[in-house]
């Protein structure tokens, strides 16, 4: 089938409608794709995921063997679990610190398996297992199940609990803050060297409010409650404790002002001890803490402090082996590495994550230009290193002197990898991603006086001389957290490009709040989520119009999605407050009340709402909505637990009550992020329709 649009008297063909298939087919092209790469200790072995193509949904297990330069399978989940159960792939592993034992789970069960192969064997661990660490000897694996923390031998023998939870709300190495400093995700217990003690965390939600989720189309299920922590309300009690391996040995508290700093953001043990990174409340202080085995006190290590935020970089605090500690220090608008409190990375180079440490060598992450990421390295007497080769967004993992280097640029939605050794050719490692049946027309752009870093999607059909102008959407994520302008494609490209391929001149644009260019720039927005943000966009929207006059902008719409939940309530605010520039809004999964989404998250911009509620007051789109003129149509998926769909309900509610007519779609079922499933395709057509209906009422569409 072919979509035939007319635009201004004129029929022109486009490709079929492939794109939305494909993402759904290939998950948004993660299949077939490596990831989650481990290098063994003696630098010799690659470990990582990935199917068998660029549609298989299960993931298995493979080693690269970088003597023989061959890929060896370790774990298949088809011939583990059998074909009928082919869709559940490996949900997590991970090796000893030897290299002696890989772990991983499969339909909650724990295997074993050793990096060179073998048969991968079943451990009778208590089900359902989830996050298995071997110890650093690989003689144990530690666990968790349900809220316990266990420890079962490598052999599969006594297999037992170190900690059990002594309440409904209680559970015991889980700790869900981590993930903003740990590579690897949030985690909650850790091994000491030797593998004869753990340090791990115990996270108590009774204080923290309950809440309760439905869906409508399942009338004969039950709500389900579940604790969460919104802005202003109690976040959960987190301690660490330290603990021996022996049986009936001392679980000993780990001391600190937990008043003071309640969140504990980050953990380890390393060969200088234990270590703690906590926070506090208004996110203005972060500590290294170092931890005394032997009783629990801590010493603190390094201490930061900013007015607004400290930002929580991937990676930092960290140690050297030889006891450098690693962090970061905002200066006259850089975000430089510092170790021992001294920068080593230059002024403008934005300084992005710390990978890891292999030994003295720390490899990371920076940004001399805000769409490109590149890697780099440095050890103590050297300046920084460049690790990675032309533009594109890099990433890495190095240990035992074996560096894995992935890119991502504009050769596939999906990155690539190559491991390199001293004084060896580079090795590639096998990736099966499917490529994306929907090129890219894309123009990179700066744009007006703060040089916005925009791109440009026209569809590839248009020829400006015989098409005329386009209307345009604006498709940005556009705030703090995430960039959509990168020197690489990725699945959001494609949708843009698929819109554009609808007939729009779709504009995406990285305004105040983006990350890559400094902490100056990113907080902007404190204190105020949109103002700037939409403020950016308009100045983008007309800076760009002057520089390429393929766009009509009398017909401008936009569509927002998350932003933390709060895109979509941007392009809410955009209609509501500028309808001389925007004549159309789609608002998906939109945070509506700024009070009722995830504490750390949204305190980190606006202050606790108790101090500030006219912050919170001035970002919610519920107090303006008489102010409604143009079309503006609200999704949201009723399974969505990040974004509960209160908040979609609650802004139609009070649209109603001004009597402003807009358009809500729900969607049984789906969750937070909805492209990528099967409703994808209904999901974008849904939004293209409303779009041609409210920016040109000439065209027509027909199959």
């Amino acid at each position: 089938m072919r979509v035939r649009f007319g635009l201004q008297g004129k029929t022109l063909q486009v490709q079929p409608d492939l794109l939305p298939a494909q993402l759904v087919r290939t998950a948004r092209f993660t299949r077939g794709v490596p990831g989650r790469f481990t290098v063994t200790a003696d630098g010799g072995t690659v470990l990582y995921l990935r199917g068998r193509t660029g549609d298989d949904p299960a993931a298995c297990l493979w080693g690269l063997e970088l003597a023989s330069g061959g890929e060896r399978q370790l774990a298949d989940p088809v011939r583990l679990l059998g074909a009928g159960r082919r869709a559940r792939g490996i949900e997590g592993y991970a090796a000893g610190g030897a290299g002696g034992l890989v772990v991983f789970v499969l339909g909650g069960v724990l295997w074993a398996v050793g990096p060179s192969g073998g048969e991968p064997r079943r451990l009778p661990a208590a089900l359902p297992v989830s996050d298995p660490r071997p110890d650093p000897a690989g003689r144990r694996v530690a666990y968790v199940r349900r809220g316990e923390l266990r420890v079962i031998g490598a052999d599969g023998s006594g297999d037992r609990a170190m900690a059990q939870p002594d309440g409904d709300d209680v559970e015991f190495g889980v700790a869900e803050h981590t993930v903003a400093t740990l590579p690897d995700g949030p985690r909650g217990h850790w091994w000491a060297p030797d593998g004869t003690a753990l340090l791990y965390a115990r996270t108590d939600r009774g204080r923290v409010r309950r809440w309760y989720a439905t869906d409508p189309a399942q009338p004969d299920s039950p709500p389900r409650a579940h604790r969460h922590a919104f802005a202003g309300t109690p976040n959960p009690d987190v301690t660490l404790w330290l603990a021996p391996i022996a049986p009936n040995g001392p679980h000993l508290p780990v001391r600190w002002d937990r008043e003071a700093l309640e969140y504990v953001v980050g953990a380890g043990w390393d060969a200088h001890g234990p270590f703690a990174v906590v926070q506090s409340r208004d996110q203005r202080t972060v500590r290294l803490l170092g931890i005394d085995p032997a009783d629990g006190r801590t010493t603190v290590l390094h201490e930061q402090r900013d007015a607004r935020w400290v930002e929580l970089v991937p990676g930092l605090p960290a140690r050297t082996a030889s006891g450098v500690v690693l962090a970061h220090a905002d200066l006259d608008g850089t975000r430089h590495l510092t170790a021992d409190g001294v920068p080593v990375t230059p002024p403008g180079r934005q300084v992005r994550a710390v990978l890891g440490v292999d030994g003295d060598e720390v490899l990371f992450t920076a940004s001399d230009e805000p769409t490109e990421v590149d890697l780099w390295s440095w050890r103590p007497g050297d300046g920084p290193r460049r690790r990675s080769v032309g533009p594109g967004v890099h990433g890495g993992v190095l240990r035992g002197g074996t560096l894995v280097r992935t890119i991502a640029d504009t050769g596939g939605p999906a990155p690539r990898a190559e491991v390199l050794r001293a004084g060896r050719p580079a090795v590639t490692v096998p990736s099966y991603a499917q490529s994306p049946v929907l090129g890219v027309r894309r123009s990179m752009l700066r744009l007006g006086p703060r040089a916005l870093r925009a791109a440009l999607y026209l569809p590839s059909w248009h020829r400006p001389a015989d098409d005329g102008p386009l209307p345009v959407l604006l498709d940005p994520y556009g705030g703090a957290g995430r960039q959509r302008v990168t020197a690489a494609h990725d699945w959001r490209t494609l949708v843009s490009q698929w819109f554009a391929e609808q007939g729009f001149a779709v504009l995406v644009v990285d305004g105040r709040g983006t990350p890559g260019r400094g902490p100056d720039w990113e907080r902007e927005v404190y204190g105020d989520l949109f103002g700037p943000v939409l403020e950016d966009q308009v100045s983008a929207l007309h800076e760009a119009a002057r520089a390429h006059p393929v766009r009509d902008v009398d017909r401008v719409g936009i569509r927002g999605w998350s932003f933390g939940g709060s895109l979509a309530v941007l392009a809410v605010l955009a209609v509501l407050r500028r309808p001389d520039v925007f004549r159309a809004a789609v608002a998906g999964a939109g945070v509506t009340d700024q009070r009722l989404y995830d504490a750390h998250w949204r305190e980190r911009v606006l202050g606790h709402p108790a101090a500030y509620p006219e912050r919170y007051d001035a970002c919610s789109p519920l107090r303006e909505t008489s102010r409604l003129t143009r079309p503006l149509l609200l999704i949201h998926g009723l399974a969505d637990r990040k974004v509960p769909p209160a908040h979609t309900l609650r802004l139609s509610d009070a649209l109603l009550a001004a009597g402003r007519p807009h358009e809500v779609l729900l969607l049984p079922g789906a969750g937070h992020q909805p492209v990528g499933t099967d409703v994808t395709r209904d999901l974008l057509r849904h939004q293209v329709g409303f779009l041609q209906r409210h920016l040109a009422a000439d065209w027509r569409s027909r199959a």
